[in-house]
């Protein structure tokens, strides 16, 4: 079978490979990027649905505009205004999700050759949609607060990519947070250089503490000209379902147009249902509540994770504990430098998952890297997932060092047979 010149060089998700070896029973899981089920506001969800249904479900279960359910959008376009963001509801495009407003983003700014940067890392899903489209996707380094400007300016000078593609809060799979200064930077490069800027951002209601930075798409009211250049993907699969597969992009009205055209050619439109359903949950007004509900539980999830990763393997992984989201950016230390895929096999043989760094990367991969989610796990299961953890490190360290095991395998027996 001939398959489509595109398809050279795409691999399959090394996560979703990874998946596959997952149904061992009691295997604890910090591999998945998921938010938690028992956290979704079932009863809500199942209000709107029977309030939609009841009204007019002639409606909602005909086709629909491509644009999008109406009350929707202009409910999300209330919700982005209420964040700082000079929104209508004629410059959104309600998507099956985030991930489709990056493939419509691609489908109409990409051409075979163009070079888009990205950060190192990013969400793997929007390297390999770059990567479909022809691009030549080009990694920029970040930090612990967000991608390095600098480094950006100097690369955009480089390659005058079609595009950058950034995640400001709380990375996946990274969990850093571009603070306000680089923020404004971003955006003044934008208008400078006028290069696209895609702000992709599904995780910033999930705060710990305190809010991030606003947005780029708020914030570009203040760096004159940037707001020309500035996509915005926004998503209700993290807050509210990701079943209900409901996103939206942000953009100026003549990208909206040709999106909207492609949109048409793919699925027509989301499904008017899972439209009718998030516009009447927004009207109901549980989402506020909903919101502080998950970020009590992840961030008490959170702060148990970077207290078992301290205390149990603190000389040998690091990391800089997230302030929201879903993820820990971790990183292997001392005589693990380097070892994190065999890491992440001796973890699945103690009965642990998570995924290795590497695939995140458009280039240079970190063989260091791994990530991990505490977003579907309790904290008891998180502590007990973190010592699995430890001791499939500690057993890739002694397989380094035999006789080391031995004499404190054969020291440990002694003790054992000592008499009291």
């Amino acid at each position: 079978m001939q398959f489509a010149d595109r398809l050279q060089g795409v691999e399959a998700s090394a996560i979703r490979e990874l998946f596959k070896l997952l149904g061992k029973p009691g295997i604890v899981s910090f591999a998945g990027g998921f938010p938690d089920p028992t956290l979704f506001d079932a009863e809500g969800i199942a209000q709107a649905s029977a309030a939609v249904l009841g009204h007019d479900a002639g409606a909602v279960l005909q086709y629909g505009a491509t644009e999008g359910y109406p009350p929707l959008r202009t409910a999300i376009a209330d919700m982005l205004r209420s964040q700082g963001a000079e929104v209508d509801a004629a410059d959104l495009l309600v998507t099956t999700g985030s991930q489709q407003a990056i493939e419509l983003l691609a489908q109409t700014l990409i051409s075979p050759g163009d070079c888009v940067l990205v950060e190192s890392p990013t969400f793997l899903a929007a390297i390999q949609c770059f990567r479909l489209h022809g691009a030549n996707v080009v990694g920029v380094p970040i930090d612990g607060y967000g991608v390095d400007v600098d480094r950006l300016a100097a690369l955009l000078a480089t390659h005058r990519p079609k595009l950058v593609y950034l995640i400001p809060s709380f990375g996946n799979p990274s969990g850093a947070t571009l603070t306000l200064e680089r923020r404004l930077r971003v955006l003044e490069l934008a208008a400078r250089t006028q290069t696209i800027v895609v702000e992709d951002d599904p995780y910033s209601a999930l705060y710990f503490d305190a809010p991030p930075p606003a947005s780029l798409l708020a914030l570009s009211a203040q760096v004159p000209g940037s707001r020309e250049w500035l996509a915005y993907c926004g998503s209700f699969s993290k807050v509210l379902s990701p079943g209900l597969r409901v996103g939206w992009l942000v953009a100026p009205r003549e990208w909206l147009a040709k999106a909207t055209m492609c949109k048409q050619f793919g699925d027509v439109h989301t499904s008017n249902l899972s439209q009718a359903i998030c516009a009447q949950y927004l009207a109901m007004g549980r989402l506020p509540s909903q919101l502080e509900r998950m970020r009590s539980s992840y961030a008490q999830r959170a702060y148990a994770m970077a207290d078992a990763l301290q205390t149990r393997c603190g000389a040998e992984l690091s990391f800089l504990a997230p302030r929201g989201g879903l993820f820990f950016w971790v990183r292997c230390a001392g005589a693990m430098q380097g070892r994190a895929q065999e890491l992440v096999r001796a973890a699945l043989d103690h009965g642990v998952a998570m995924v290795p760094g590497a695939p995140f990367f458009a280039n240079d991969p970190d063989p260091s890297a791994l990530r991990l989610s505490f977003a579907t796990s309790d904290t008891a299961t998180i502590q007990e997932g973190v010592r699995r953890l430890a001791a499939g490190l500690h057993a890739l360290r002694d397989a380094d060092c035999p006789t080391d095991a031995t004499n404190a395998a054969d020291s440990a027996h002694g003790a054992a047979s000592s008499p009291a």
